[in-house]
């Protein structure tokens, strides 16, 4: 059994145990909080697929917040114009909360 959620704009395949890094949350979530997404897109129950326009009535994904601010890998931007002397460096990490899926709720 699987789901596909939409997630701040982002859509994920969720499965039941598994673990999902997502875009950051926000700054009041907490270490083992509860959390639920109610745009469920696709569900898959044993071969029942089940698709939404635009999202499937009465499904939720129910997820525990085990890492509520993780960074991602630096990403380098570095410009250059060749023969101007125009040199410029930019880093970025991107910030993630990591869940753990608990519950896949079908309608």
């Amino acid at each position: 059994m699987y789901a596909i959620v939409e997630i701040k704009g982002q859509q994920f395949k969720a499965e039941e145990g598994k673990f999902l890094y997502v875009h950051h949350l926000g700054a009041d979530v907490k270490e083992g909080e509860a959390v639920s997404f109610d745009k469920v897109l696709l569900l898959d129950v044993d071969g029942d697929v089940k698709v939404g326009a635009p999202a499937v009535e009465g499904a939720k994904v129910e997820c525990e917040v085990l890492v509520p601010l993780v960074k991602g890998d630096k990403v380098i931007v570095f410009k250059k114009r060749r023969r101007k002397g125009y040199r410029r460096l930019n880093g970025h990490r991107q910030q993630f909360s990591k869940v753990m899926i608990k519950k896949i709720v079908t309608a």
